[in-house]
């Protein structure tokens, strides 16, 4: 039996050179795109992934026409026994430029606030991001001022490619069978709505799509959609006394009427969940409010719509001539209901770790990745860290020794899979 950590302490990790070359490739989603992907850009990181991956010995690995990048390693162990998957997305959030990307290593971090140079009012400090506390003497990664990184999740990208670079250089070191999937427009929230569940064999995955350095994420959010349509009177406006109910005021009162000291964003942590507009358009005739309902309950969602409903119609009553309908969808669901009944998978996670020579700290996610949606769809699938913070922002930021520390991760994750008790 090879001693691993002596391996990984010999090992040149290449996480930090992948990273570097993969956050320069814009992959930004457009929510309002219909196509698969929402983005055709994205493929471009996908192909040259597929390149690599190929370049590694991995003849298996493919995209295919939705954007989704396949891989698979076979067991180089005797006995029988299930394999687990890796999964990162490619895209990157919408709501900050991921174009032109000019990443910045800040070497030997010592405490000091960073300053990104093409836009120096975009200061990434200290005293606003204290687990940068934590980072002294690291190697940190920001873009430059202009754009957001990209670290979400092109870090848990390049922290999967790396051990799957470890894996083929040093084949004596036990695992399983091993899938790899990258996915498009997660940000989104398309990230598995065409992953094809069949292509992955495995009885666990984990998503590095974690934050701080021994987060294990094992809960999310539930959440669903919910639109309300209005139709307001119309009329003309130079003939509208006691005639016109302007849907776009409907709507708007319906939003100014909601809770500001609860229930919202701004004013709900931990635990607590939220009714969120996201989205307004209309005319004076018909208006759309679309809303975000989140909370670590899902019977907590009806209760929320019902309070949508009930507001609604209060406001409706000082407009007798209006009406509005109502339509409430799923999203996804919290994945602690799923992975309560998993034990090990968490298990595992937690112990990788330990053999890493990190802390772990099972957090609950106050939002969802791909994995939520996978742990439904059959696959019990956890989030581990991969060292991303603040993100989509231009203040976003990485440390490479904190991607080294993921990558070790799931090296030792695949390593104590091999063991009987987990086969």
């Amino acid at each position: 039996m090879p001693n691993i950590s002596d391996l990984l302490e010999q090992y040149l990790f290449s996480s930090k050179v992948r990273f570097l070359a993969y956050v320069q490739i814009d992959t930004q989603s457009d929510p309002n795109s219909e196509l698969s992907p929402s983005t055709e850009k994205q493929k471009d990181l996908g192909i040259l992934l597929v390149q690599e991956l190929q370049e590694m010995g991995i003849s298996n690995a493919h995209i295919d026409a939705h954007g989704y990048v396949y891989a698979h390693l076979p067991s180089n162990v005797s006995k029988v026994i299930p394999g687990l998957c890796f999964c990162a997305h490619m895209d990157t959030s919408p709501d900050c430029s991921g174009k032109d990307v000019k990443p910045i290593v800040h070497m030997d971090y010592q405490g000091q606030d960073l300053v990104l140079p093409d836009d120096p009012s975009v200061c990434i400090r200290l005293v606003e991001h204290p687990d940068l506390g934590e980072q002294i003497g690291h190697d940190i990664i920001t873009a430059s001022g202009l754009t957001l990184l990209g670290a979400d999740n092109k870090a848990g990208v390049a922290e999967i490619m790396d051990a799957v670079a470890f894996w083929k250089s040093h084949p004596d070191v036990p695992h399983g069978p091993i899938s790899i999937v990258f996915t498009p427009d997660e940000e989104i929230g398309r990230g598995t709505d065409h992953i094809d569940i069949q292509k992955i064999n495995a009885k666990y995955g984990y998503t590095l799509d974690g934050e701080k350095r021994g987060h294990l994420e094992n809960e999310n959010f539930s959440a669903d959609g919910f639109h309300i349509h209005i139709e307001g009177v119309s009329q003309h406006p130079g003939f509208a006394k006691g005639r016109m109910e302007s849907a776009i005021k409907i709507a708007s009162e319906i939003v100014q009427s909601l809770p500001k000291d609860r229930l919202c964003p701004e004013s709900t942590e931990d635990m607590e969940g939220f009714i969120h507009p996201v989205q307004i358009q209309g005319t004076v005739e018909t208006a759309q409010i679309d809303f975000i309902l989140r909370d670590f309950k899902t019977e907590k969602l009806s209760e929320y719509g019902d309070f949508l409903k009930k507001l609604s119609a209060k406001v409706l009553r000082n407009y007798p001539g209006s009406s509005a309908t109502f339509t409430q969808t799923e999203q996804y669901r919290n994945m602690h209901e799923i992975l309560k009944d998993h034990p090990a998978c968490i298990d595992l996670a937690i112990r990788a770790m330990k053999m890493a020579g990190i802390t772990p700290e099972t957090k609950s996610i106050r939002g969802g990745t791909d994995g939520s949606r996978l742990t439904f769809m059959g696959l019990p699938c956890p989030n581990i860290f991969a060292g991303e913070h603040a993100f989509h922002s231009k203040q976003e930021w990485v440390s490479v020794q904190d991607m080294q520390k993921a990558t070790e991760t799931v090296i030792y994750l695949a390593y104590l899979f091999t063991s009987s008790l987990h086969s």
